[in-house]
């Protein structure tokens, strides 16, 4: 998913605020990419975090000073603005910012942002206050005029203990963001993707219900595939704890199987491709209590009802051109009932995979799948990151289109 970032040359700025310790992280995650990474520091950024460590990361000095050193040797501002692929100044403190939007260049990286040839990306960092006032609105919005790209800050608790906007966006945001521009490869650019992810809760009474043991993470990194792919994505998610896989992806979040397929039914016809990778329950409590069950019986029956069969039911209604996937979680005779849902539940995939394999299933971040087309084709996959797994996915779905 990150293969666009392969081999290309990434200046990072990184100028004086508390969030200076993230660009640690993007740069292990830039070079794990396959990026070559050149550091640009100011003055103040050398207060929240060394030099030595963000030159032992990169694998290169981190420049901070026009004069390397003192023979008179200098740090070719023009020069290391023409070999950028891109520019990325994380975090991007309001002085930088507004250093920026007015050209002045008083230190190094604000010179080589004034020199750089290549596209330049802020991700503002600073607090709350500072973040909303008018005059680094207004720089931002002059910074966007020059046709650079800004990375919203993030909402949440910031250094001084406010909450509210001001948070750099995470290292991860910044990569996939980065990936997405280098990335030619927008092949579902223009298709609308309807993805169900995670599992669904089935109230017993007001705390207590029933569920399963799934994640979210297939589904997550699928909507995050098929995002970057360049695809309209809505996601349908049950109850996880997992990210946002893509600023550009819309989430519903819904409780229990009627909410979901309720949310499913209701954008199913807009959709171009379908994919249902929840662990949707297969049974609800008919009467769920109104107050809490106290512990009185030695025993105790649950009533269940059928929930609706969300694949089965929105498979009846598909229409010429559009695409669905199913997914099945299996603990015997695993070929025989994936190739039974794909053909009754009308999809044009099902991924199958096992808990019988080590490290696929629930709560892995690898998976072991067998994709079955209706076609009769078979296509077997190793053990995987779930990242790579979507991708595998996102490549037989595109391949049909």
């Amino acid at each position: 998913m990150l293969s666009s970032l392969q081999n290309k040359k990434i200046l990072l700025g990184v100028s004086g605020s508390i969030a200076a310790y993230k660009s640690a992280l993007l740069i292990r995650q830039l070079v794990k990419a396959g990026a070559e990474v050149q550091v640009v520091m100011t003055d103040m950024a050398k207060e929240f975090i060394t030099p030595l460590t963000l030159a032992t990361l990169a694998k290169k000095p981190a420049l901070s000073a026009f004069v390397k050193d003192a023979t008179g040797q200098w740090n070719n501002h023009v020069e290391l603005g023409l070999w950028a692929d891109v520019m990325v100044i994380a975090p991007a403190s309001a002085n930088t910012i507004s250093k920026c939007a007015n050209g002045i260049c008083d230190n190094l990286l604000t010179a080589v942002y004034l020199s750089a040839r290549c596209p330049v990306f802020f991700a503002p960092a600073m607090d709350l206050d500072m973040y909303q006032h008018g005059s680094t609105l207004k720089n931002l919005e002059s910074l966007k005029s020059y046709g650079n790209h800004i990375l919203d800050a993030a909402y949440g608790e910031l250094a001084s203990g406010l909450v509210g906007p001001g948070r750099m966006a995470e290292p991860e945001e910044i990569v996939i963001s980065l990936a997405k521009h280098f990335s030619s490869r927008q092949v579902l650019k223009g298709k609308k993707v309807l993805i169900t992810a995670g599992p669904t809760q089935e109230p017993i009474d007001p705390v207590r219900y029933i569920s399963n043991h799934s994640t979210g993470k297939m589904g997550y990194a699928i909507a995050q595939a098929f995002a970057f792919a360049g695809a309209q994505v809505t996601l349908v998610s049950g109850p996880t704890s997992q990210p946002i896989p893509d600023a550009s992806v819309e989430v519903i979040k819904v409780q229990s199987a009627q909410q979901m397929y309720e949310a499913t039914q209701h954008r199913f016809a807009q959709a171009d491709i379908i994919i249902l990778s929840a662990a949707v329950a297969d049974y609800t409590p008919t009467h769920p209590a109104d107050h809490k069950i106290k512990k009185k019986e030695a025993h105790f029956t649950i009533e269940l009802s059928k929930t609706v069969d969300i694949a089965a039911t929105v498979g009846s209604q598909k229409k010429t051109g559009q695409i669905m996937v199913g997914f099945a979680l299996e603990t015997n005779n695993e070929f025989e009932n994936a190739l039974g849902k794909l053909k009754s539940k009308n999809l044009d995939f099902i991924v199958l995979n096992s808990l019988n394999d080590k490290g696929a299933g629930f709560a892995h971040d690898t998976n072991k799948i067998t994709v079955i087309e209706a076609s009769g084709s078979v296509h077997h996959f190793d053990l995987k990151p779930k990242a790579q797994v979507a991708q595998d996915i996102l490549e037989l779905v595109a391949g049909k289109l």
